[in-house]
Protein backbone atom coordinates (compact mmCIF):
# COMPACT_ATOMS: atom_id res chain seq x y z
CA UNK A 1 0.00 0.00 0.00
CA UNK A 2 2.85 2.53 1.01
CA UNK A 3 5.10 1.23 -2.49
CA UNK A 4 2.01 2.02 -4.19
CA UNK A 5 1.15 6.00 -2.65
CA UNK A 6 5.02 6.11 -3.16
CA UNK A 7 4.77 5.14 -6.76
CA UNK A 8 2.47 7.25 -7.53
CA UNK A 9 3.37 10.26 -6.32
CA UNK A 10 6.36 9.56 -8.68
CA UNK A 11 4.13 9.69 -11.47
CA UNK A 12 2.79 12.59 -10.53
CA UNK A 13 6.09 14.62 -9.90
CA UNK A 14 7.58 13.12 -12.86
CA UNK A 15 4.78 14.18 -15.08
CA UNK A 16 4.33 17.85 -13.85
CA UNK A 17 8.39 18.05 -14.70
CA UNK A 18 7.40 16.94 -17.78
CA UNK A 19 4.77 19.47 -18.66
CA UNK A 20 7.23 22.21 -16.91
CA UNK A 21 10.00 21.01 -19.75
CA UNK A 22 7.97 20.93 -22.40
CA UNK A 23 6.35 24.83 -21.69
CA UNK A 24 9.87 26.04 -21.31
CA UNK A 25 11.17 24.36 -24.79
CA UNK A 26 8.11 25.43 -26.50
CA UNK A 27 9.08 28.97 -24.61
CA UNK A 28 12.41 29.17 -26.00
CA UNK A 29 11.26 27.94 -29.55
CA UNK A 30 8.70 30.68 -29.58
CA UNK A 31 11.47 33.29 -28.81
CA UNK A 32 13.54 31.83 -31.26
CA UNK A 33 11.14 32.07 -34.31
CA UNK A 34 10.11 35.51 -33.06
CA UNK A 35 13.44 36.07 -33.47
CA UNK A 36 14.06 34.46 -36.85
CA UNK A 37 11.20 36.30 -37.80
CA UNK A 38 12.77 39.69 -37.25
CA UNK A 39 16.53 38.89 -38.36
CA UNK A 40 16.40 35.48 -40.55
CA UNK A 41 15.48 35.15 -44.09
CA UNK A 42 14.93 38.21 -46.37
CA UNK A 43 13.75 39.71 -50.00
CA UNK A 44 13.69 36.82 -52.68
CA UNK A 45 14.24 33.68 -50.50
CA UNK A 46 11.86 34.44 -47.82
CA UNK A 47 8.92 35.24 -50.78
CA UNK A 48 9.96 31.68 -52.11
CA UNK A 49 9.46 29.90 -48.62
CA UNK A 50 5.74 31.57 -47.49
CA UNK A 51 4.09 31.88 -51.24
CA UNK A 52 4.31 27.73 -51.03
CA UNK A 53 2.95 27.95 -47.47
CA UNK A 54 0.65 30.45 -48.36
CA UNK A 55 -0.82 27.68 -50.82
CA UNK A 56 -1.17 24.84 -48.78
CA UNK A 57 -2.62 25.98 -45.44
CA UNK A 58 -4.72 28.80 -46.99
CA UNK A 59 -5.78 28.51 -50.60
CA UNK A 60 -6.32 24.06 -50.18
CA UNK A 61 -8.00 24.99 -47.27
CA UNK A 62 -10.84 26.69 -48.53
CA UNK A 63 -13.49 24.13 -49.13
CA UNK A 64 -13.74 22.40 -46.37
CA UNK A 65 -13.88 26.04 -44.67
CA UNK A 66 -16.62 26.74 -46.85
CA UNK A 67 -18.78 23.73 -46.80
CA UNK A 68 -18.46 23.30 -42.81
CA UNK A 69 -18.98 27.44 -42.00
CA UNK A 70 -22.03 27.28 -44.56
CA UNK A 71 -23.85 24.47 -42.81
CA UNK A 72 -23.07 25.53 -39.65
CA UNK A 73 -24.83 29.01 -40.30
CA UNK A 74 -27.76 27.26 -41.85
CA UNK A 75 -28.13 24.61 -38.67
CA UNK A 76 -27.98 27.43 -36.40
CA UNK A 77 -30.87 28.94 -38.69
CA UNK A 78 -33.04 25.35 -38.56
CA UNK A 79 -33.02 25.43 -34.74
CA UNK A 80 -33.60 28.98 -33.92
CA UNK A 81 -36.24 29.56 -36.01
CA UNK A 82 -39.25 27.55 -33.77
CA UNK A 83 -38.23 29.19 -31.01
CA UNK A 84 -38.26 32.95 -32.14
CA UNK A 85 -41.05 32.28 -34.32
CA UNK A 86 -42.85 31.50 -30.82
CA UNK A 87 -42.44 35.06 -29.51
CA UNK A 88 -42.99 36.46 -33.12
CA UNK A 89 -39.13 37.56 -33.26
CA UNK A 90 -38.09 35.49 -35.91
CA UNK A 91 -36.66 38.89 -38.10
CA UNK A 92 -34.28 39.02 -35.20
CA UNK A 93 -32.60 35.44 -35.87
CA UNK A 94 -30.17 37.23 -38.60
CA UNK A 95 -28.49 39.26 -35.41
CA UNK A 96 -28.31 36.31 -33.37
CA UNK A 97 -27.13 34.16 -36.37
CA UNK A 98 -24.59 36.95 -37.45
CA UNK A 99 -23.02 38.18 -34.21
CA UNK A 100 -22.67 34.52 -32.66
CA UNK A 101 -20.89 33.88 -36.76
CA UNK A 102 -18.75 36.56 -36.83
CA UNK A 103 -17.50 36.79 -33.25
CA UNK A 104 -16.94 32.85 -31.91
CA UNK A 105 -18.16 30.37 -34.44
CA UNK A 106 -16.11 31.70 -37.47
CA UNK A 107 -12.75 32.35 -35.66
CA UNK A 108 -12.93 28.83 -34.09
CA UNK A 109 -14.82 26.68 -36.32
CA UNK A 110 -11.94 27.95 -39.18
CA UNK A 111 -8.94 27.69 -36.29
CA UNK A 112 -10.07 23.90 -35.54
CA UNK A 113 -10.61 22.88 -39.62
CA UNK A 114 -6.79 24.52 -39.70
CA UNK A 115 -5.15 22.69 -37.10
CA UNK A 116 -7.28 19.32 -38.11
CA UNK A 117 -6.24 19.65 -41.85
CA UNK A 118 -2.69 21.13 -41.80
CA UNK A 119 -1.44 21.16 -37.92
CA UNK A 120 -0.72 17.56 -38.28
CA UNK A 121 0.11 17.84 -41.65
CA UNK A 122 2.99 20.16 -40.87
CA UNK A 123 3.91 18.24 -37.50
CA UNK A 124 4.59 15.03 -39.82
CA UNK A 125 6.16 17.01 -42.21
CA UNK A 126 8.95 18.00 -39.43
CA UNK A 127 8.69 15.27 -37.14
CA UNK A 128 9.89 13.34 -40.82
CA UNK A 129 12.63 15.51 -41.50
CA UNK A 130 13.63 15.42 -38.13
CA UNK A 131 13.56 11.45 -37.66
CA UNK A 132 15.55 11.30 -41.17
CA UNK A 133 18.19 13.80 -39.59
CA UNK A 134 17.60 16.36 -42.45
CA UNK A 135 17.17 19.28 -39.47
CA UNK A 136 20.82 18.08 -38.28
CA UNK A 137 21.93 18.54 -42.29
CA UNK A 138 20.84 21.99 -42.36
CA UNK A 139 22.79 22.87 -39.97
CA UNK A 140 25.50 21.70 -40.40
CA UNK A 141 25.16 23.54 -44.15
CA UNK A 142 24.82 26.54 -42.02
CA UNK A 143 20.92 27.14 -42.19
CA UNK A 144 18.61 26.97 -38.93
CA UNK A 145 15.63 25.02 -39.63
CA UNK A 146 13.41 27.81 -37.42
CA UNK A 147 14.32 30.16 -40.26
CA UNK A 148 14.11 27.56 -42.89
CA UNK A 149 11.26 25.80 -42.11
CA UNK A 150 9.32 27.63 -38.94
CA UNK A 151 9.37 31.10 -39.54
CA UNK A 152 7.57 30.87 -43.56
CA UNK A 153 4.79 28.13 -41.47
CA UNK A 154 3.94 30.59 -39.03
CA UNK A 155 3.76 33.22 -40.91
CA UNK A 156 1.42 31.45 -43.05
CA UNK A 157 -0.84 30.00 -40.28
CA UNK A 158 -1.07 33.90 -38.98
CA UNK A 159 -2.01 35.12 -42.65
CA UNK A 160 -4.54 32.88 -43.68
CA UNK A 161 -6.45 32.23 -40.70
CA UNK A 162 -7.96 35.55 -40.54
CA UNK A 163 -8.66 34.91 -44.18
CA UNK A 164 -10.22 31.82 -43.66
CA UNK A 165 -12.36 33.08 -41.11
CA UNK A 166 -13.68 35.77 -43.54
CA UNK A 167 -14.40 33.35 -46.06
CA UNK A 168 -16.30 31.13 -42.94
CA UNK A 169 -18.30 34.33 -41.40
CA UNK A 170 -19.88 35.20 -45.42
CA UNK A 171 -20.55 31.68 -46.11
CA UNK A 172 -21.91 30.94 -42.22
CA UNK A 173 -24.54 34.36 -42.61
CA UNK A 174 -25.33 33.24 -46.42
CA UNK A 175 -26.23 29.76 -45.24
CA UNK A 176 -28.23 31.48 -42.25
CA UNK A 177 -29.98 33.55 -44.76
CA UNK A 178 -30.92 31.02 -46.99
CA UNK A 179 -32.72 28.76 -44.62
CA UNK A 180 -34.53 31.70 -42.51
CA UNK A 181 -35.51 33.90 -45.63
CA UNK A 182 -35.56 31.41 -48.35
CA UNK A 183 -36.86 28.85 -46.55
CA UNK A 184 -39.06 29.89 -43.57
CA UNK A 185 -40.30 32.80 -45.67
CA UNK A 186 -39.36 35.79 -42.99
CA UNK A 187 -39.01 39.37 -44.72
CA UNK A 188 -35.44 39.72 -46.25
CA UNK A 189 -35.34 43.70 -45.57
CA UNK A 190 -36.94 42.81 -41.30
CA UNK A 191 -34.03 40.00 -41.18
CA UNK A 192 -30.80 42.71 -42.35
CA UNK A 193 -32.14 45.12 -40.73
CA UNK A 194 -31.63 43.43 -37.52
CA UNK A 195 -28.35 41.69 -38.66
CA UNK A 196 -26.97 45.35 -39.40
CA UNK A 197 -28.33 46.87 -35.72
CA UNK A 198 -26.37 43.98 -34.28
CA UNK A 199 -23.51 43.08 -35.49
CA UNK A 200 -20.81 46.29 -35.72
CA UNK A 201 -17.28 46.58 -36.25
CA UNK A 202 -15.51 45.92 -33.49
CA UNK A 203 -17.27 42.82 -33.49
CA UNK A 204 -15.66 42.04 -36.76
CA UNK A 205 -12.14 43.27 -35.20
CA UNK A 206 -12.92 41.20 -32.60
CA UNK A 207 -13.01 37.49 -34.55
CA UNK A 208 -9.94 38.77 -36.84
CA UNK A 209 -8.33 39.43 -33.56
CA UNK A 210 -8.99 36.07 -32.37
CA UNK A 211 -7.99 34.58 -35.99
CA UNK A 212 -4.77 36.24 -35.80
CA UNK A 213 -3.74 34.74 -32.67
CA UNK A 214 -5.66 31.11 -33.27
CA UNK A 215 -3.10 31.15 -36.63
CA UNK A 216 0.11 32.11 -34.45
CA UNK A 217 -0.51 29.27 -31.90
CA UNK A 218 -1.20 26.71 -34.76
CA UNK A 219 1.45 27.57 -36.41
CA UNK A 220 4.27 27.73 -33.13
CA UNK A 221 2.40 24.15 -31.93
CA UNK A 222 2.44 22.11 -34.71
CA UNK A 223 6.23 23.37 -35.44
CA UNK A 224 6.94 22.19 -32.01
CA UNK A 225 5.68 19.37 -31.59
CA UNK A 226 7.34 18.00 -35.22
CA UNK A 227 10.71 19.66 -34.05
CA UNK A 228 10.25 17.46 -31.10
CA UNK A 229 8.69 14.55 -32.45
CA UNK A 230 10.47 11.15 -31.20
CA UNK A 231 12.04 8.72 -32.99
CA UNK A 232 10.24 5.93 -36.07
CA UNK A 233 7.24 6.12 -37.60
CA UNK A 234 5.26 5.63 -34.17
CA UNK A 235 6.97 8.94 -32.90
CA UNK A 236 5.79 11.00 -35.85
CA UNK A 237 2.61 9.87 -35.68
CA UNK A 238 1.71 10.31 -32.00
CA UNK A 239 3.53 14.03 -32.34
CA UNK A 240 1.10 14.57 -35.12
CA UNK A 241 -1.99 13.56 -33.20
CA UNK A 242 -0.50 15.56 -30.35
CA UNK A 243 -0.14 18.32 -32.80
CA UNK A 244 -4.09 18.92 -33.40
CA UNK A 245 -5.30 17.34 -29.71
CA UNK A 246 -2.89 20.75 -28.21
CA UNK A 247 -4.49 22.91 -30.92
CA UNK A 248 -7.51 22.24 -30.22
CA UNK A 249 -6.95 22.55 -26.05
CA UNK A 250 -5.50 25.83 -26.54
CA UNK A 251 -7.95 27.62 -29.57
CA UNK A 252 -10.98 26.43 -27.05
CA UNK A 253 -8.83 27.94 -23.61
CA UNK A 254 -7.25 31.21 -25.75
CA UNK A 255 -10.96 31.50 -26.87
CA UNK A 256 -12.40 32.33 -23.61
CA UNK A 257 -9.80 34.44 -22.23
CA UNK A 258 -9.57 36.59 -25.10
CA UNK A 259 -13.50 37.06 -25.51
CA UNK A 260 -13.40 38.03 -21.57
CA UNK A 261 -10.81 40.16 -22.52
CA UNK A 262 -11.90 41.97 -25.67
CA UNK A 263 -15.34 42.19 -24.12
CA UNK A 264 -14.02 44.30 -21.18
CA UNK A 265 -11.97 46.27 -23.39
CA UNK A 266 -15.31 46.67 -25.46
CA UNK A 267 -17.08 47.98 -22.39
CA UNK A 268 -13.66 50.16 -21.74
CA UNK A 269 -14.01 51.97 -25.00
CA UNK A 270 -17.36 52.64 -25.61
CA UNK A 271 -19.63 51.74 -22.39
CA UNK A 272 -22.24 49.36 -21.46
CA UNK A 273 -24.62 50.23 -23.76
CA UNK A 274 -24.24 49.07 -26.70
CA UNK A 275 -25.93 45.90 -28.25
CA UNK A 276 -23.09 43.27 -28.45
CA UNK A 277 -23.97 40.86 -25.58
CA UNK A 278 -21.43 37.87 -27.15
Amino acid sequence: MLRTTVDSIENVGRRTLDTIDELGSFALFTLATVGWTFRGVHGFSRTRLLLPQLFEIGTKSIPVVLIVGGFVGAVLGLEMFDQFAAIGQEARIGGVIDLSVVKQIGPVLAAVMIAGRVGGAVTAELGTMRVTEQLDALRVMGTDPIAHLVVPRVLACLLMVPMLTIFSNVIGIAGGYLVVVCGFGVNAADYNSFASQFVGSYDVITGLVKAVVFGVTIGMIACHKGFNCKPGAEGVGRAATDSFVTSFIAIIVINFFLAKFLKDLYHVLYGYGGMSVF
